[in-house]
């Protein structure tokens, strides 16, 4: 009997899976979930925070393992459902608690699109975050297929922070919290591109006033950090349509320029010569 094949799985299970990487993965886990704890305990606040440090994880374990060189089929796997948890289930979980579990008071049609509001959020993330899986290595890393998952939970509790901290209650503005969560799970979906940052390079140099403006970034974070933060992303998460409703312009108007030209060009050819 051939030994050769069992030793080599042994062998191969024993090298387990590399730990830094995962251990980011799972910090952004833990915090996803304790968004879902917190939300559950009316602490909406501390929530929302929660899922932005789950964001902030979930940027560096990507990181860390292409610094590391620690990047494998695990890591990329775990790092998915992580972010379903995290960017998905929980945001989704989090806003309907905060908000739009009150439009049931309004009618029995309204409260079931405000859990169904949550619903097609969450499925909106499983739905992005595979369509991403299946393009890894052929699409262009430089522009992402429709709003990224943590971009978009960010700009749902972003505005969850926002209302906590000015005690604006979540019942008052359920209307547009329904609004928001479709359009955010509605743009993950859709075709839209927007601009990854992954192309950005910290090692190169940079011009003096740019080091000027992250300090002013800074000191704007400091002093109203959830405001900043939802709109930065607000904005971030409008830049896919409008930039493509500009490129459709221009090349609308590059396609309506080009008969005219080449109308001109006919009848310069066809006016007699005068020599």
């Amino acid at each position: 009997m051939d030994d050769a094949n069992p030793k080599e799985a042994r062998k191969k299970m024993r090298r387990g899976i590399y730990l830094l990487p995962n251990l980011f993965t799972t910090g952004a886990l833990f915090a996803g979930f304790y968004a879902i704890i917190a939300a559950m305990n009316g602490r909406f606040e501390i929530a929302a925070i929660a899922i932005f440090l789950a964001g902030l994880l979930d940027g560096l374990d990507g990181r860390v393992a292409r610094l590391t060189n620690t990047q494998s089929a695990f890591g990329a796997e775990y790092d998915s459902l992580s972010d379903m948890v995290s960017f998905g289930i929980a945001p989704a979980l989090i806003v309907y608690l905060w908000s739009l579990v009150y439009l049931r008071e309004v009618s029995n049609l309204m409260g079931k699109l405000g859990w169904l509001a949550a619903f097609i959020y969450a499925t909106a993330t499983a739905l992005r975050l595979a369509r991403f899986n299946t393009q890894i290595g052929v699409a262009d890393k430089r522009y992402f297929q429709g709003l990224a998952s943590p971009a978009a939970a960010a700009v749902v509790m972003g505005a969850v922070w926002v209302c906590e901290s000015y005690e604006i209650a979540g019942q008052d503005v359920t209307y547009a919290a329904l609004i928001l969560t479709v359009a955010a799970g509605t743009l993950m979906v859709s075709r839209f591109s927007y601009y990854s940052f992954k192309d950005f390079d910290l090692r190169k140099r940079v011009p003096f006033v740019a080091v000027l403006a992250m300090v002013l970034v800074f000191v704007f974070l400091s002093i109203e950090t959830a405001t900043v933060l939802f709109t930065f992303f607000f904005l971030y998460m409008l830049s896919g349509p409008l930039v493509s409703l500009f490129r459709w312009n221009r090349k609308r108007l590059r396609l309506t320029a080009e008969p005219g030209e080449e109308k001109s060009a006919i009848s310069a050819d066809e006016k007699p010569s005068s020599d």
